[in-house]
């Protein structure tokens, strides 16, 4: 194993040619867009990128990764899923990824085999190996590679090499699907995620780059006035639902200032409470109440 990364950079291309042909499933990000630019440079029409269009995945990411697919020059096919029709993946169980994960490989397996591609690939990088990532067991179980992460990758590394090879993704900030906004145990219905996606979609007019919004809803019936005052009655479904903006450390400043605009956008579609999470933005924040469950 190499541990610089221009070598690191050579044994990849080295795996890349040695696989001959495959299909990268392409999300736009840093991490795919690197695997596809070298399986595209190495492999040339052998290589497939392939994105899923669903209602987890927002028009705005689709859109960058089509112009990420003409920069490189690949082929790009989009096909689409319905991850909410998935049995288990509405709930937002702590797995949830492996059941979209494991629908998402089986496609592009069956797709590799019709068209004769001998490999699916993912982006995950070396990184991955130290977060909770339950749709690296369905890559496992159904045979995808991870080029990065055999080559040992890291995050960083993956934008040092993205920046040098000309990618426009090189510092694009991390994505992760619509579903990762809601707490584990609460429902995802496409209403809920048109709610994030809007809201997300504003910020981003306002110029935050590194950020989510989550989405909380209150836990079982509200009490309702007559309850307060000593009566029995109470309210049958939760009456709101909160976002708990993360924003970098750099742009809190930015969130402060911009505080009446957020509120009044969140609170229209349908938001009771807008709050700034002062811990800031923070990939895999929804499993920090996992703790030594994982």
């Amino acid at each position: 194993m190499y541990s610089d990364t221009n070598g690191k950079l050579e044994n990849l291309r080295g795996l890349i040619q040695e696989i001959e042909s495959a299909i990268v499933a392409f999300s736009g990000g840093a991490d795919s867009s690197l695997v596809a630019k070298l399986c595209y440079d190495v492999l040339g029409d052998n290589a497939l990128a392939v994105t899923a269009r669903s209602e987890t995945y927002p028009r705005y990411e689709l859109e960058h990764a089509k112009k990420v697919a003409r920069e490189i020059g690949i082929t790009h096919l989009i096909i689409d899923t319905k991850e909410l029709d998935i049995p288990g993946f509405s709930s937002n169980p702590p797995n949830r990824c492996y059941f979209c994960k494991s629908e998402l490989f089986e496609r592009l397996k069956e797709l590799a085999q019709t068209e004769g591609y001998k490999y699916v690939l993912d982006g995950a990088n070396a990184d991955d190996l130290q977060d909770y990532r339950p749709g690296s067991q369905a890559a496992q179980e159904l045979g995808v590679r991870s080029p990065l992460k055999e080559a040992g990758l890291t995050k960083e590394e993956v934008r040092k090499l993205s920046k040098e090879l000309g990618l426009s993704t090189w510092n694009k900030p991390s994505y992760a699907c619509m579903s990762s906004r809601f707490p584990y145990g609460q429902e995802i219905t496409p209403e809920k995620l048109q709610m994030v996606a809007q809201a997300e979609d504003f910020l981003r007019t306002l110029g935050f780059r590194h950020f989510r919004l989550r989405h909380h809803e209150w836990q079982g019936p509200l009490p309702s006035a007559s309850t307060m005052s000593g009566g029995a009655a109470t309210l049958s479904t939760p009456g709101g639902a909160t976002a708990r903006l993360e924003v970098a450390q750099e742009e809190i400043k930015l969130a402060i200032e911009k505080r009446n605009e957020i509120v009044k956008k969140c609170k229209e579609l349908g938001y009771t409470y807008v709050t700034l999470d002062l811990q800031g933005y923070r990939t895999g924040s929804m499993n920090e109440v996992l703790g030594s469950k994982l």
